[in-house]
């Protein structure tokens, strides 16, 4: 069994389409903003190579925020219409959960939805009328935070914006037209990938490289190798709870690293190691 990044997974989905008609190496970034996580890798694809260069993420940053923003907005438009709190009604959030989810990805293709929720609480209906603008400016602060593990990885590989060849889009918060928009800025107004489906992209390149690991892959699908990094660095829990890093983060794999570390007290017979990931200097808050 082997364990694949997302992005690197979009990426082979993605490479395997584009290839036939490259020559040379390309550098590629691969942005997955899916429901729950946001992964960005950087690699370069070329020669039957996909070689990660550099990788980071938001493990607690989606779709599910944006969705929980614009609930937020609609109980508090409710109570100031109808003077009704549905905050603490779990059947009507979940109703209207399923709205603001409907609703947030119409307006990636329209620029104004009306939401409406049939007898939300105690027999009153709810109705709402947004627009992409209102939309947008409500979750402005998560768009620019997508943009941080951007910038991360851009710094990590040490690589020009100007020496990009695509940006490659995966995970279906990514289809959000903001999103797309600050990506364009980002890249001096390059033009994003979307020739690959992505809400399959990751499954598809998952499967590829299953099949190939299987021995199962034929012409295509054994043109390629592929050289990936750790997301996060592991590392072992010390004295006073601090974190030890042990592989530091985008190190290519597989790797072997040796640590020399030391006793807490003479004479032990028995060392226990407690195993974390993580960039952070302490394992725990005091």
């Amino acid at each position: 069994m082997r364990i694949i990044n997302e992005p690197t997974a979009a990426a082979i989905a993605y490479g395997l389409e584009k290839q036939a008609g490259w020559y040379g190496k390309r550098n590629v970034m691969i942005f997955d903003l899916g429901g729950g996580t946001l992964d960005v890798s950087l690699l370069t694809i070329g020669d039957g190579v996909f070689e990660v260069k550099a990788t980071a993420g938001d493990t607690h940053l989606g779709g599910e925020d944006i969705d929980n923003s614009m609930v937020n907005y609609c109980v508090d438009q409710f109570k100031s219409k109808h003077n009704l709190d549905v905050s603490e009604n779990p059947k009507a959030l979940r109703r209207l959960r399923n709205a603001c989810e409907k609703a947030k990805r119409r307006l990636s293709f329209t620029s104004t939805i009306d939401l409406e929720v049939d007898c939300l609480d105690r027999g009153t209906d709810f109705f709402i009328t947004i627009t992409r603008a209102k939309f947008e400016q409500m979750n402005m602060d998560f768009f620019n935070k997508c943009m941080e593990p951007v910038d991360k990885c851009l710094r990590d590989a040490d690589i020009e914006i100007t020496n990009f060849h695509d940006v490659v889009l995966a995970g279906g918060s990514s289809r959000i037209p903001k999103v797309q928009e600050l990506l364009r800025n980002v890249f001096k107004g390059m033009k994003l990938c979307q020739s690959i489906n992505p809400d399959e992209a990751v499954a598809h390149g998952a499967a590829v490289r299953a099949a190939l690991l299987s021995g199962r892959g034929d012409g295509k699908l054994q043109d390629f190798t592929l050289v990936d990094a750790t997301p996060v660095s592991p590392g072992v829990e010390v004295f006073h709870n601090r974190m030890k890093i042990v592989i530091p983060r985008n190190t290519k794999v597989p790797v072997v690293k040796n640590c020399r570390l030391t006793t807490r007290h003479d004479n032990q017979d028995n060392v226990s190691f407690a195993i974390y990931e993580g960039e952070t200097v302490r394992v725990k808050a005091l």
